[in-house]
């Protein structure tokens, strides 16, 4: 009995060491899991290969391979997204808006709003055609926001060239090499210009000639001003001439060109204003009348002829919207 008692005591012994070692390993495993998913090197060599795939057109095997598999999660929805025509450019305007998120998703999310909007339109009893409009709105609208974070973020890199500018001259004139102004600004400017002068500075690190990181800068950042400063280095590295004071003069020019673009804008608020007015008045007219007075309404909803009327007045309002931010609009 007493050695039954050993032996079962020294069994629950091994058992408790070998448990407590599957839960260290376990723990292990999960922190491997998370640092390879989650961490903050994940993360960022995962943005390294998103702005890979959104950057220059491919120059090997590996590099279109690298880019397929970043469009999305599986080889089924590799092989749909590459059936869709244009995707290079939707994945480009992606990375550009600086948004953390795949096409695949992007696209989901579209479709999935579309879906949503069009069942709550056939819902709430909407004409048909109306309710078609109503998803096809919807669909459209992630498109449309990631559209607009990339204007916002090339309008941000655009504000902040100058002052890189500024910093490269002065690294220049201390007697550094241009590719230290690069990294300079890199480590010193915010986002997004610091991150993006960055990935150019590791490029020329990585053995890429610095005339084709700057071309992979230019591709990356559709921004005329930032192509400016690219042309200007290359042709300086070409035919010689003094690059600070080039620089200087570049960053000056931006600087005078936004006092008159905000010039502009003010002059420009009124027009603005008058074309949000006149977009805005027709549905807040119709608002007002369908409260007040439903039954005059809804013959537009329930006869073929209101239903054509409205589609047509809805053409011509989003074809005078276009016309008056096509007027509004003056580039400087």
């Amino acid at each position: 009995m007493a050695l039954l008692s050993a032996l079962f005591a020294n069994f629950f012994a091994v058992f408790l060491i070998l448990a407590f070692v599957a839960v260290v390993l376990l723990l292990e495993a999960l922190y491997l899991f998370w640092s390879a998913r989650r961490s903050p090197e994940a993360k960022k060599l995962e943005q390294r290969l998103q702005t890979l795939a959104a950057g220059a057109a491919p120059r090997d095997e590996a590099a279109t391979l690298l880019k397929q598999r970043l469009l999305g999660g599986a080889p089924a929805v590799e092989r749909l997204l590459f059936a869709i025509p244009r995707l290079r450019g939707l994945d480009r305007m992606v990375e550009q808006s600086g948004l953390r998120i795949s096409v695949a998703r992007l696209l989901l999310i579209s479709l999935g709003a579309g879906v949503l909007a069009l069942a709550l339109g056939l819902g709430f009893r909407l004409p048909a055609p109306l309710a078609w409009l109503l998803g096809l709105l919807a669909a459209l609208l992630p498109l449309l926001h990631v559209r607009r974070r990339r204007a916002q973020r090339l309008q941000r890199i655009d504000r902040q060239l100058p002052d890189a500018l500024d910093l490269i001259c002065r690294a220049l004139r201390a007697g550094h090499a241009f590719s230290a102004g690069l990294q300079m600004v890199g480590e010193e400017m915010p986002e997004p210009i610091g991150g993006e002068f960055r990935i150019t500075h590791e490029e020329v690190n990585f053995g890429v000639s610095l005339s084709q990181a700057l071309m992979n800068l230019a591709t990356r950042i559709p921004s005329t001003d930032l192509r400016y400063f690219v042309i200007a280095v290359l042709i300086q590295r070409d035919s010689g001439g003094n690059l600070t004071e080039i620089l200087g003069n570049l960053a000056a020019l931006i600087r005078e060109r936004f006092k008159l673009l905000e010039k502009v804008r003010v002059l420009a608020a009124e027009g603005k204003l008058s074309a949000w007015i006149l977009a805005v008045l027709p549905f807040a007219v119709a608002g007002i009348i369908n409260i007040i007075n439903p039954g005059f309404m809804r013959v537009l909803w329930t006869d073929p002829v209101g239903t054509r009327m409205i589609a047509a007045a809805l053409f011509g309002m989003a074809l005078g919207i276009v016309w008056m931010r096509r007027i509004i609009r003056i580039h400087v």
